[in-house]
């Protein structure tokens, strides 16, 4: 009992980052969630590492002076690390966004709390199929795998260096962009061919209303491609996010 206090304040301090970080996570910092289910998942990683990492902040902990800095260094390195997830994990819904635009779906807007607003249909489709794939194939392995080695990367009670997250943060949206318009790609590509044929076809007869005659074609051949390339995509972005959590934070 006599080192209860310094358990305690050596938990608090490793519960601001795991905390900061879990509640950024993709998966389980949807709004649709309870905040005090969050909370509690928050306070679950945390216990789940501490046996794990409760050396790392004891010389922390026993600082009883510098807490309040240690503990707001702490929050800013968990959000640091979570929001870099959670831009990379963007590119689904970015796939999605462009994926609407083609197929003409951009005004079918559906609540997304992860975006914090509404986004189109197949954003949506997009963002919870690409979740569902990341956890069952365990990339959220690798989101807990960060956590743990960035008490390596970043000691506790420092701050974590601003123009190196700065950078970090460029990498990470150009990675974002660059996954969300591959794995959009055949929808693009689709995209262009039809309005191509669409053009000619309204030269061709210039009598016949070809947009009424187009848009329910474009939407039934555009949502066939999406079902059938989007098992190609996610298993692409699964494997882009594993790569990045395993080698993106160094480049």
């Amino acid at each position: 009992m006599a080192d209860l206090p310094f358990q305690a304040t050596a938990f608090l301090i490793l519960f601001a980052r795991v905390g900061a970080v879990v509640m950024l996570l993709p998966a389980f910092s949807d709004e649709g969630i309870p905040g005090q289910i969050r909370l509690l998942l928050g306070l679950g990683a945390t216990l789940g590492l501490y046996s794990f990492l409760s050396d790392r902040v004891a010389a922390a902990a026993a600082n009883e002076a510098a807490l309040g800095g240690t503990i707001v260094a702490e929050l800013t390195v968990g959000l640091a690390i979570g929001t870099i997830i959670r831009i990379m994990f963007n590119a689904a819904a970015m796939a999605g966004a462009f994926a609407s635009v083609q197929v003409g779906l951009t005004s079918l807007l559906v609540p997304d709390s992860l975006m914090g607003g509404q986004v189109p249909m197949l954003s949506r489709v997009m963002t919870l199929c690409a979740t569902l794939v990341c956890l069952a194939l365990g990339v959220h392995h690798l989101w807990i795998a960060g956590i743990v080695k960035s008490y390596t990367a970043f000691p506790v009670g420092a701050l974590p260096p601003a123009e190196d997250f700065a950078r970090l943060a460029v990498s990470a949206v150009t990675h974002a962009m660059s996954l969300g318009l591959s794995m959009a790609a055949p929808l693009m590509v689709y995209g262009i061919l039809f309005h191509v044929a669409l053009g000619l076809a309204a030269r061709m007869a210039p009598t016949i209303q070809v947009f009424f005659i187009s848009q329910p074609l474009n939407i039934l051949f555009g949502l066939a491609l999406f079902a059938v390339t989007l098992g190609v995509a996610l298993n692409g972005f699964a494997r882009a996010m594993a790569e990045f959590m395993q080698s993106g934070w160094t480049s």
